[in-house]
């Protein structure tokens, strides 16, 4: 078996668990309430569309997938 493999799998659960710390702490209030996220409500309707949020979350990922095949 491949060991660069285990080595992603072990580094991906440890960023899912400080990820899910920051979460369940609080420290992650402000996201979807960046400026750009669109937010309508009325009476019947509550629409919610995080076009900002998304961007940053496509950055993370493209960042870390950019690393990880750049060091394996």
């Amino acid at each position: 078996m491949n060991r660069g493999i285990g080595v992603v799998v072990i580094f991906a659960g440890l960023a899912l668990l400080i990820l899910g710390l920051l979460i369940y702490s609080g420290a992650l209030f402000w996201f979807g309430r960046l400026p750009g996220d669109l937010r309508y409500e009325s009476d019947n309707v509550r629409i919610h569309i995080p076009i900002v949020s998304m961007l940053l979350i496509s950055l993370a990922l493209s960042l870390v997938v950019f690393i990880v095949r750049r060091f394996l």
